[in-house]
């Protein structure tokens, strides 16, 4: 009795330290094979890397462990020769198994997030088909043709169909990683997801997926992307208002902690310098001093204004050297140093860097490099 206890306490112990691993259990079959090789590749972001190859035995089974960290479940992708036969989201602890045929149809139990991957990968097949046969209609014909527009205006809105019901897979499942490959999903080669709005889908899923998986890396990327869609998508708004103000606006926290805008700025002087610069670069400092100051002097009171964006990441210090300088313009900064959207904003290459604003529209080509120049162009403008 007392042996039968121990075994027990014993196969009790393995089975806790079984459960405990960080591993998950891969098995799988390809119908119709007996002989090759399995590949095996986990995702990292954005490159593949292959964990095993497997050989395949006389009734085309294969098996593996998979490492899965702790709350950062891992994309796992089975191949078959060049065929990927299985795409899977595996974590800690799961035995998951899998039969495919060679051509990449599958099927997974054991594995509630893997198996909606696998649905959403049927979905985007079945489209990315129909897709291919659209545009083989559309091959050799006349694209004014009645026959061309009929059948392009029908592969749009199978396209806008298809969008909805992605649309509504990332709504439904917004507690699950499959959603990440939805939003990143290509159909040919154009992207699902590529309206500036989508933006908010990115954003939705990340504050949906990070209260599930707040340690999984590819939910710190999604993150990452959405806030870059964001950034565009308030590009593109500035932009679509740049027509009604002639310029892209800005707006920006001063020193005060307030935020001023370009627009208001521009809206009462004749002529705004936007200036790009940094407080860290001592030379810059002493332009400042040594040249801004006196021309600032001399045309502030004719309609000259100064919008310096500081592409500084230390606030306060920053903060600090304007108010040592006792400048007199308009000083803003967001922080964010080379990763500051107005980089892109007005394409800055180098700092320092500058234009001018003119009566709501933006010149570039001024011809100014010096102080003198500046003197020059200034006393042309502002009489």
């Amino acid at each position: 009795m007392k042996q039968i206890k121990f075994v027990a306490v014993i196969l009790a112990a393995a089975f806790l330290c079984s459960c405990g691993s960080d591993k998950a259990r891969l098995s799988g079959k390809i119908e119709g094979a007996n002989k090759g090789d399995v590949v095996v590749k986990l995702l990292d972001i954005n490159k593949m890397t292959v964990i095993d190859t497997l050989k395949l035995d006389a009734e085309g089974n294969y098996s593996c462990s998979v490492p899965v960290k702790p709350g950062d479940p891992e994309f796992v992708y089975v191949y078959y020769g060049a065929n990927k036969v299985a795409s899977l989201i595996l974590q800690k602890g799961e035995n998951v198994n899998v039969v495919s045929d060679s051509l990449g149809n599958y099927s997974v139990t054991g594995s509630p997030e893997s198996e909606l991957l696998c649905e959403s990968e049927k979905a985007q097949a079945e489209f990315s088909a129909a897709v291919a046969l659209y545009r083989s209609k559309l091959d050799g014909l006349n694209p004014s043709s009645a026959e061309a527009l009929e059948i392009g205006s029908e592969l749009y809105r199978n396209y806008v169909s298809y969008y909805r019901k992605r649309v509504l897979f990332v709504m439904e499942n917004s507690k699950s990683l499959s959603t990440i490959p939805v939003l990143y999903e290509n159909v040919g080669d154009l992207p699902v997801f590529s309206q500036h709005v989508d933006a908010i889908h990115f954003r939705n899923a990340y504050d949906s997926l990070v209260t599930v998986y707040p340690l999984s890396r590819y939910v710190k990327a999604l993150d990452a992307e959405a806030a870059r869609r964001e950034n565009l998508l308030q590009l593109n708004n500035k932009a679509s208002l740049a027509n009604e103000i002639g310029f892209i606006d800005l707006d920006i926290t001063g020193v005060d902690g307030k935020k001023i805008s370009l627009s208001s700025v521009a809206e009462n002087k004749k002529v705004v310098m936007v200036y790009f610069w940094a407080s860290v670069m001592g030379e810059q400092k002493m332009f400042n001093q040594d040249v801004l100051k006196p021309v600032y002097k001399q045309f502030a009171p004719k309609g000259f204004e100064i919008y310096a964006v500081s592409l500084d990441t230390d606030k306060a210090a920053w903060a600090t050297a304007v108010k040592a300088q006792e400048a007199g313009w308009v000083n803003v900064c967001d922080g964010l140093g080379t990763a500051s959207p107005v980089i892109s904003t007005y394409n800055v290459q180098k700092i320092p860097s500058l234009f001018f604003i003119i009566d709501g529209e933006v010149v570039t080509s001024t011809g100014v490099k010096d102080d003198a120049s500046l003197r020059s162009f200034l006393s042309s403008k502002l009489k």
